[in-house]
């Protein structure tokens, strides 16, 4: 009877004790107005886009594209972004891209919520690749869409057209549309 009895209590006790734990939810937004994306504050991260194959060609790229930006108004951050790129085509050599785009990037006042921000970015800069010969122009226009999750992450969705004139195997110029996801990470600068 006392073996029941200890049994019972020790069960009831462990019922009462994991009810009473709060459970850790992911963290999903943070209401985080304009403090991001004021004067004097940083952004870092990057993006990796246009991941694509083709079915009738059976060619597979990728883009991956690290930034880094300095507010210079609240809204308006300007900075630097590298571009690297891969290529793969049957019965060829892969084709490597490289490159190097300043950046202007507004975030928008109007449309804005709580936790995000529509933005608009565009970047000239210069672009090659390998087998290629020199560098060449590169130019983007985008629009996307960053959504914090903590007070200084922001998952971002852009989508644009950016071209550049790089020749590769005997054809000049390679441009399109194009969608990234990417994270930014919104550093607060000295006040």
């Amino acid at each position: 009877m006392k073996r029941a009895f200890l049994f019972s209590a020790l069960f009831l006790a462990g019922i009462l004790a994991a009810s009473a734990q709060d459970i850790n939810k992911p963290q999903t937004s943070a209401n985080v107005g304009i403090t991001p994306v004021q004067k004097g504050n940083w952004i870092v991260g990057g993006s990796l886009g246009s991941l694509g194959y083709s079915f009738e060609g059976e060619n597979f790229n990728i883009t991956i594209n690290p930034r880094a930006g300095y507010f210079v108004s609240d809204g308006v951050a300007v900075g630097l972004s590298l571009i690297g790129s891969l290529a793969t085509v049957p019965d060829s050599d892969n084709l490597w891209g490289y490159g190097v785009a300043p950046f202007v990037r507004y975030y928008f006042p109007q449309g804005s919520s709580a936790s995000g921000r529509f933005f608009a970015q565009g970047d000239v800069g210069i672009s090659g690749s390998s087998p290629g010969s020199g560098a060449s122009l590169a130019l983007g226009a985008n629009v996307g869409y960053a959504h914090f999750i903590t007070q200084s992450v922001a998952l971002e969705a852009t989508a644009g057209y950016n071209y550049s004139k790089a020749t590769v195997s005997g054809s000049t110029g390679q441009s399109g549309l194009g969608v990234a996801l990417g994270f930014q990470v919104y550093l607060p600068g000295q006040r």
